[in-house]
């Protein structure tokens, strides 16, 4: 089909980046929803959508056919996503509208008189096109908000509940939905803000970043454990329960550690993870450690990551409370005045007692550090060159930051 003499698809097909532009830009300046969703959404998801339903209708125009279900298939991913972000349906559906109508418009630039029966032919198809969408979204977006609402009244709530609080799972063994698994791997997450959060004011934008972060979290623990886990997750994190059958694997190609990095990067945030194998009675002991795991890891400036009980067995120990404690805090007392010598002592030990790396990272010369240490010496007694004082000067660190 061609207007004006030109084809039509492949007009279209030409124009297509051009025209995303501009659909985008009149969906932000229309569109209030819109106008606050992060930029990362508006220049992947949504941008990607608008130029897939675009190269679609020139082929729905070029074959002169309807859209098949596989051509369908990501507006219905797209109508999901949006749905789980809290986007409403009519905004989507106006958003789709307003594509539609624009699209025409593009196409019927510069029709003449005796481009009439293609002219409207091609309205013909984009009614249907625009039907056919309309029914899929709809429908791909009720049924996951469906699906969202049943997760947080029904079944696998209730059993997150009961786990965590350590309440008796015999009312789950003869009803319908999620049954306690004999053993859990419970995973208490801690995520950074995304930039998208940090740069949105308060509103709706933030909100869809926060919430698609999560999503994209959950998507990959899903995938990881083959079946939909238990979560209860916010903007900061939270507690992850997987099935267990058996110990899992920490490191290399399919362990924990991996699960860790593939979530971070696919919600673009550092992850601070720490996880334990528990039973359902032992759940609520096993989250309790894991949070404080988690605490430790932050205090502590240690990386993002996946850590267990192990991998902080000075710092967890020398947290709790006891008067050995705040005497080994006490070790450290002559350097409360002198913030320059804690910090040049922390990096210090930090990096292995290398003096040219602490001075590069402190941009100070190296004699400096070395008359640092040697000031630590005198105040406190302690010297990081003696074995014997490296172990109290660590120790002293930790409790310092624990008490």
């Amino acid at each position: 089909m061609a207007i004006a003499g030109r084809p039509v698809a492949a007009q279209l097909r030409a124009r297509v980046p051009a025209l995303t532009g501009r659909v985008v830009a009149r969906l932000l300046a229309d569109l209030p929803v819109y106008a606050d969703l992060p930029h990362e959404e508006i220049s992947g998801d949504i941008a990607d959508i608008v130029q897939h339903n675009l190269r679609l209708f020139a082929d729905v125009v070029e074959h002169r056919r309807p859209a098949t279900d596989a051509e369908l298939a990501q507006q219905r991913d797209s109508a999901a996503q949006r749905a789980e972000e809290g986007v409403p349906l009519d905004a989507i559906l106006t958003a789709y509208q307003v594509g539609t109508a624009m699209c025409w418009q593009e196409t019927a630039k510069g029709a003449l008189p005796g481009d009439l029966p293609t002219v409207l032919e091609i309205m013909d198809r984009i009614m249907v096109l625009q039907q056919q969408l309309t029914s899929a979204v709809s429908s791909a977006y009720l049924e996951a908000r469906q699906i969202l609402d049943s997760q947080d009244h029904g079944g696998r709530h209730a059993l997150m509940a009961a786990l965590l609080t350590g309440e008796p799972l015999d009312r789950f063994a003869h009803r319908t939905g999620p049954r306690p698994a004999a053993r859990y791997l419970a995973m208490t997450l801690s995520l950074a803000p995304h930039p998208d959060e940090l740069n949105q004011p308060p509103g709706p934008g933030a909100g869809v970043a926060a919430r698609r972060k999560i999503r994209r979290v959950r998507t990959a623990l899903d995938r990881f454990a083959g079946t939909p886990v238990l979560t209860a997750l916010d903007a900061s994190g939270g507690t992850v329960l997987l099935p267990a059958a058996g110990p899992p694997r920490w490191h290399g190609p399919g362990g924990l550690s991996e699960l860790i990095e593939e979530a971070a990067r696919a919600a673009g945030v550092p992850i601070t993870a720490a996880a334990e194998t528990a039973e359902p009675e032992a759940v609520p002991s096993a989250v309790a450690r894991n949070t404080e795991i988690v605490d430790l890891v932050a205090r502590t400036g240690r990386p993002p990551g996946l850590y267990r009980l192990a991998d902080v067995l000075l710092e967890y120990q020398l947290s709790r409370p006891s008067e050995a404690l705040r005497g080994l805090a006490r070790l450290l007392g002559p350097l409360e005045a002198k913030p320059e010598l804690l910090r040049t002592l922390e990096t210090y030990l930090e990096l292995g007692l290398d003096r040219r790396a602490t001075a590069a990272a402190l941009h100070i010369h190296p004699n400096t550090v070395d008359y640092r240490i040697r000031r630590i010496d005198r105040l406190t007694g302690l010297s990081p060159a003696r074995p014997a004082d490296l172990q109290h000067l660590s120790a002293a660190l930790v409790a310092r930051r624990s008490v």
